[in-house]
Formats: C-alpha cells, structure tokens, sequence
C-alpha cells in the first residue's frame, strides 16, 4: 500500500485509539484469571488481534459483544501444539513464560522482525526456572515444556522491560510461596508500573521493592467477574499530538493524564518545544504557535518508542534538538535510529547518530518525496505526520506498516484534515 501526504493544515478533534499496551497485557491477566472478564474498549489493532488468538490457542473462550470483549478461562490450557505471536514484541515475551506455565511442549513462533531479534534472555532464564526450552541460536522459533517454576532468581532488565513483564504475568498466576524476582539494569520502568497496575487490577498482589526487585505475595482469593477497560493509547496520541504542534490547531480525546504509559512523557517535549499547549482531565488542546517551535533535549530511555514522533517534532523546531537512549533502538521492527537518519535524510533533515545520542538538525524545512516505512508502523506515522508540514506531498511506501499498531491512523489525521490518498 502507499499514502500520499500532502502538505495540509489541521483542525479538529479526534479520539485517541486503544492502548496496545494496556490491550496486551488485559489479554494475559484475562487468560490467568479463571473465571470471566470483560474488557472494555479493546484495541482492533494486528497487535491486538495476535493476543487474542494467542489467549484461545493457549485455552480462553473468546467472544466479541458490541464494544466489549469477554474472556472465559479456566487458565492455561492449551488447544494447540503451536501458538503465534505475529509481529508483536510485547507478545512474544510476555506470553512466553505464561506458555510456560503449561506441561505441554509447545513451539512459540513470530513473523517479520521479530524472526531476528534476540531471544537469548529466555534461553538463560527459563532453565532455571524448570522449563525446558530450544531456540534457534537464540532466536525464534522457540520450543518451551514446563510447568514454570516461581522461584528467587535474578534476571538482566538492559535490553527490554517486557521480558520481566512476562516473569510477573506467569509468577503472578502461579507462585505458592512469596518469591522474589531482583533486576540489574532495568529500562522502561514505566512499562512495568503499567504491568503492575493491570495485576493489581486483576486482583494480583506484587510489591515493587524500588525497581530493584519485585516481590510476588502468593494469590488465593477467587474473584468474580472482572471489568477492566483498556485506555487510550499514548504511543499512537503522540503522534497526533505531534501534528497539532508543527500543522495544527487540534484537541485529542480519550487520554488518562494519570496513566501510567511511558509515553505520556510526549506532554514534555511538546512544553519544551514551546507549541501551545493545554492539558485539561478530559482533553489535550495542541497547535503551532506564531513564534515558531525550538529544539529542545530530551531522554528518551524509558520511552524509546518516542524517538519517531520526536524526530518528526524536531524536524521543524529551530535549532538543534538533542534526544537520548538511541541504544533502545536497534531491536524494534527496525533499527530505528539508523531508519529515521536515512528516511527523514530523504525529506532533508540531517540527524547525527552519537554513541547514544541522537541529534536531529531542524527548522530548514521538509521537502515533498517518496519514503519506505521499513516495514515499522511508526517511521510510516512519523514520515506521514512530517509530511503535512513538508513542501509537496510525501509518498509513503509499504505505507500499511500502521495496522501493527494504529490502523485508524490515516483516517484519524485525514478527519482532522490532511489531505491523505491511498492507492
């Protein structure tokens, strides 16, 4: 598919879509809760689908009820020798150790990037934890036989949050005694207040030792019926918010100010920057100021799924803006930090690449040519939200990458009125 973008100027309000984040994770606690729970605005995007085939291969009935998704299980009980992840990174280690939980030996496999990104971490931990486990040379796919044993181990947080999360989920359902999992180097800690917030919701008692360990207290009570709505999704908002600061006068809906979503941290820049900017319980107010925006510093370590928006903010702010973390780069659907330089270089915007640090050289304006997402749903967002600010229209191949995250997108902007042509 390709999207032509042409240079527009924006007004409206939109509704931010589902959190996939917050959709994932309700996916697995529903699975480990045996009983009933109704999920409340669930996420459409092929992340979010990929859970839910995931839940029903692993044993949950699954039925769609007007703007509600409900989830009977009577926990891990696996249908199928075989359970895909598709493209999605949170699911393949978050439902890894959960798969584990099982006695049955099961081959976990993935498509796209996801074929090439290191998986070692499990080959290290699981074994110790009772599971047998075969990869390819740390790779996908893999081929894991428990039952998951809960016991006190220490594990590496460097390389992503989500493999913890995936510790938590399955220590969570299953630990008899108090057990404690200690981390060394731990990145996105926001990541894992959100895990720990849909276990909490889902009844779950862990004690978060500071970040540096995580105690999990054992879970008896059998609860009714849960309810759990699924918020709006910060990583896709930032980008609309993005475009209402370089090309627009916008209002985005539907965003909990007091979510615990890594990427709210977009509310940062966006002050930094100097766009106008109001934040209210209900709404976000964003449009470009008369003054123009500046360059600005951010770290982005915690929050690299950021960097593609950021570096479509940066691109019109005068001067020189300094972004940290490019390290959390390299294992994403692509190796974004190298991606942005080339793809956004096309539109002539210089980014230099420094040890960790990325330093993006704006305010001389965008030109109007064709890019390739690389496959990756937010450098298609992010050359797309540059586009409307460019001097011609911006052709996006293989332009389709957004369904991974945020299939509404080119609707969502093209409502707000950019002018958007799909072919």
């Amino acid at each position: 598919m390709i999207a032509t973008i042409q240079p527009s100027q924006l007004k409206g309000t939109i509704t931010a879509a589902a959190s996939k984040s917050s959709m994932q994770r309700a996916c697995a606690a529903a699975l480990l809760h045996v009983g009933e729970t109704i999920i409340h605005n669930p996420g459409t995007s092929n992340d979010d689908k990929a859970a839910v085939k995931m839940i029903q291969d692993l044993g949950a009935n699954v039925e769609y009820k007007d703007d509600t998704l409900i989830v009977t299980s009577k926990g891990i009980q696996p249908l199928e020798a075989t359970v895909f992840c598709g493209e999605s990174g949170l699911g393949i280690r978050m439902f890894t150790p959960i798969t584990s939980l099982s006695q049955k030996e099961i081959t976990i496999n993935g498509a796209g990037s996801l074929l090439i990104r290191p998986m070692d971490f499990f080959d290290e931990v699981l074994p110790q934890l009772g599971v047998k486990i075969t990869s390819n040379n740390g790779k996908l796919p893999l081929k894991v036989q428990g039952p998951l044993q809960p016991q006190n181990i220490t594990v590496d947080g460097s390389l992503s949050s989500q493999f913890l999360t995936g510790l938590l989920f399955a220590f969570a359902a299953s630990a008899e005694e108090e057990v404690t999992i200690t981390v060394t180097n731990l990145k996105s800690k926001p990541y894992i207040d959100l895990s720990l917030k849909v276990l909490q919701d889902f009844g779950y008692r862990i004690i978060n030792n500071n970040y540096e360990s995580f105690t999990i207290v054992p879970f008896y009570d059998e609860l009714p019926t849960i309810h759990y709505t699924v918020e709006g999704d910060w990583s896709g908002a930032a980008f609309l918010l993005v475009a209402g600061a370089v090309a627009g006068d916008i209002t985005v809906k539907g965003l909990d100010i007091n979510s615990t979503q890594a990427d709210k941290k977009i509310l940062e820049a966006l002050q930094d920057c100097g766009c106008r900017l109001s934040i209210s319980d209900n709404a976000i107010e964003v449009s470009y100021p008369p003054s123009g925006v500046r360059g600005f510093h951010f770290n982005a370590t915690d929050c690299p799924d950021l960097f593609p928006p950021l570096v479509a903010l940066a691109a019109f702010c005068e001067g020189k803006t300094v972004i940290e973390g490019v390290s959390r780069l390299a294992h994403k659907e692509s190796d974004r930090g190298i991606t942005l330089q080339d793809e956004f270089g096309k539109m002539g915007i210089k980014i230099d690449l420094q040890d960790d640090i990325m330093i993006v050289h704006g305010g001389g304006g965008l030109k109007g040519t064709k890019v390739h997402s690389r496959h990756d749903h937010r450098i298609a967002m992010a050359c797309a939200v540059a586009a409307l600010k460019a001097d011609g229209e911006v052709v996006i191949e293989e332009a389709e990458a957004i369904n991974k995250s945020y299939p509404d997108f080119y609707k969502h902007i093209e409502k707000l009125g950019a002018g958007v042509t799909i072919s």
